[in-house]
C-alpha cells in the first residue's frame, strides 16, 4: 500500500508532507484550540510540534492537507501501521486542521478520500483517539466508525494516556453514506 499517494477531490489536494511545509503547517498547529481534547495537549508549541513534525517524516505515511481554493495548507493526516496480515489493515490518524475549518465538511472529504484510497489494500482501518477526545471520538462515529473494545494506554510527560480503537471496515464503507 502506498502510505503517501495524492488524492485530490475539486476543492482538496492530499499529498505527501514535504520539509518544506514546516512553517505553513506549524502556522495551523500553533493553535492551542486545535489540542485542547487532545491527549498531548500542548502539542501547539513550537518544540512539542518539531519532535512531531520530524517523527512523521521520519516514518513516512505523512500527508499534507491542501485547500485549492486558496492554494493552503489547512492541515496534516497520516496512514501508519501497514498490516497486511489476514486481509490488511492500516491506521489513519493523527490528523488536524485549521479552526477555521471545522464544520465545514473538510474532515469528511478528507476521510473519504483516504478512506477510498486505503480499502483498495486492506479490509480494515483503525483509529486511535485520545479517551477525552470527545471532538475526535464524534467526527469518526459521524462517518461510520465503529468503537471497538481494544484500547491503547501510551504514557505522555508522565501521565497515563488511555486511547479509544475505532474501525471501518471495507464492507462498511461500501455500504455507508461516506462512501459515495
Amino acid at each position: 500500500m502506498n502510505r503517501q499517494p495524492v488524492l485530490e477531490n475539486e476543492r482538496l489536494l492530499i499529498r505527501p508532507l514535504e520539509q518544506s511545509d514546516w512553517d505553513a503547517l506549524f502556522a495551523v498547529a500553533s493553535d492551542p484550540a486545535i489540542w485542547e481534547q487532545h491527549p498531548m495537549h500542548d502539542r501547539w508549541r513550537e518544540d512539542v510540534f518539531r519532535a512531531f513534525f520530524d517523527d512523521a517524516m521520519a516514518k513516512g505515511g505523512a500527508l499534507a492537507i491542501i485547500d485549492k481554493t486558496k492554494d493552503e495548507v489547512i492541515g496534516s493526516s497520516r496512514y501508519q501501521a501497514h498490516d497486511p496480515e489476514d486481509g490488511g489493515s492500516v491506521e489513519i490518524g493523527w490528523t488536524f486542521f485549521a479552526t477555521k475549518c471545522w464544520g465545514k465538511g473538510i474532515n469528511r472529504q478528507v476521510k473519504r478520500l483516504m478512506l477510498a484510497h486505503a480499502f483498495e489494500f486492506v479490509e480494515r482501518v483503525d483509529f486511535r483517539v485520545g479517551e477525552t477526545n470527545y471532538r475526535s471520538q464524534i467526527a469518526l462515529e459521524n462517518i461510520g466508525a465503529e468503537r471497538t473494545r481494544r484500547t491503547e494506554l501510551a504514557r505522555y510527560q508522565g501521565a497515563r494516556l488511555l486511547h479509544r480503537v475505532f474501525e471501518i471496515t471495507r464492507e462498511g464503507f461500501e455500504n455507508a453514506p461516506l462512501a459515495q
